[in-house]
């Protein structure tokens, strides 16, 4: 059976949080890993049937961190993942779809399918104290977390992506 990766880079705990979510959920429903981008690798991806990216929309753009991920695992895995599954998720301060046209156009160059428009939660997070405090994201806030997770792995298994 093939797994879900879930990849993901939080600073103040909300991305963290929401991977956690999916996760969790995904776990329920079929095999899933989870991984922050700091230590996901190109034998990671690889060994995977479908992905969730999850990260903060930082100045507009995806986190740094993410971003890094992406740098050095697009060549190595360019032609050698085509078609896959994926899904992103976003926390944003306020609108997030910067971070998530980012990210779709890197998942575009791999030929990666989307089978989920991004799912964004706004923190709302807009004075240089809000934004650098820690996320504690509301039940309601996680729940579509959980069902992308859970829906994700539940197509891999089932062979439907």
């Amino acid at each position: 059976m093939t797994h879900l990766l879930i990849v993901y880079h939080s600073r103040t705990g909300g991305s963290r949080q929401m991977a956690q979510a999916a996760f969790e959920a995904a776990e329920a429903e079929g095999a899933a890993r989870l991984l922050r981008a700091e230590e996901a690798r190109v034998e990671d991806m690889l060994a995977a049937g479908g992905y969730l990216f999850c990260g903060p929309e930082n100045l507009g753009a995806l986190s740094g961190a993410m971003k890094e991920f992406f740098d050095r695992s697009y060549y190595p895995l360019l032609e050698q993942i085509e078609g896959r599954a994926y899904a992103q998720m976003i926390c944003a301060g306020s609108d997030g779809t910067a971070a998530a046209r980012q990210l779709a156009r890197i998942a575009t160059g791999w030929r990666l399918k989307e089978v989920q428009a991004a799912l964004i939660v706004n923190t709302a997070a807009q004075s240089a104290e809000a934004i650098l405090a820690p996320k504690r994201l509301s039940e309601a806030a996680l729940a579509p977390c959980r069902e992308l997770g859970a829906a994700l792995a539940a197509g891999l298994a089932l062979g439907v992506f």
